[in-house]
């Protein structure tokens, strides 16, 4: 009865547009995005600060939406241009969410891709491992109260091959971009992030599951302030 009921569910959300499946794994369509919100641009830049301790409070889907749309979302669906700016538009971030056990509504905890263009998330494992994670961030543990750990990752190849070594510093501005988007819209939606550079690579990758050429670039906590 029960795997009756999962598999009908599974197809009631398929035929709803809200899931699809790729490479054998789920993807879940977001809410879409608000393009007005309530707090200025001044404010949040004024407000924000790193925030390092978070309140156990799940964030609802259509917050993880804005975020994950603040870093890397479609703002002109006609070319594809993304909300940060990209040396030739050549965009060779990744974004992966970590989301914790009742980190966010309707979702279960695991390690997820964002897909810009379907503005959607792609199940990528299942579990919570925030601990692990800030383990792997040099003993970060504070890492670990955040409901959903982003990590931005690039894929350098996707900017060298047009602009050579110097793509991999164009990355590196980028990335900074994301980051500042991601700490603004946090701060405009009542959320604070946290900012964590100080990781091994390799375990972050392996905590993640991140492909070979998907290189981590900054990690950010996103939570409820306490």
């Amino acid at each position: 009865m029960l795997e009756k009921w999962v598999g009908l569910t599974f197809s009631f959300f398929l035929a709803m547009g809200l899931l699809q499946v790729r490479m054998g794994h789920a993807s879940l369509s977001l809410p879409k995005p608000s393009f007005d919100g309530k707090v200025s641009v001044e404010k949040a830049i004024k407000e924000r600060r790193t925030i390092r301790d978070f309140k156990e409070r799940t964030l609802s889907l259509a917050y993880l939406s804005q975020l994950l749309w603040a870093a890397q979302g479609i703002t002109d669906p006609t070319i594809g241009r993304r909300a940060a700016p990209s040396g030739g538009a050549l965009y060779p971030l990744d974004i992966y969410v970590l989301i914790g056990e009742n980190g966010v509504e309707k979702m279960e905890a695991g390690i997820y891709h964002y897909l810009p263009k379907e503005h959607s998330v792609l199940l990528i494992s299942k579990g919570d491992r925030r601990k692990e994670m800030a383990s792997a961030s040099l003993g970060q543990m504070w890492m670990a109260t955040a409901p959903v750990i982003f990590i931005i990752t690039a894929e350098y190849k996707r900017t060298t091959w047009k602009y050579g070594e110097r793509g991999i510093r164009y990355a590196l501005i980028e990335v900074g971009h994301v980051g500042q988007n991601l700490f603004l819209q946090a701060e405009a939606m009542g959320l604070g992030a946290g900012i964590v550079g100080a990781f091994n690579d390799l375990e972050v990758s392996k905590v993640a599951g991140l492909p070979p050429k998907h290189e981590p670039l900054l990690i950010m906590p996103v939570g409820y302030k306490k």
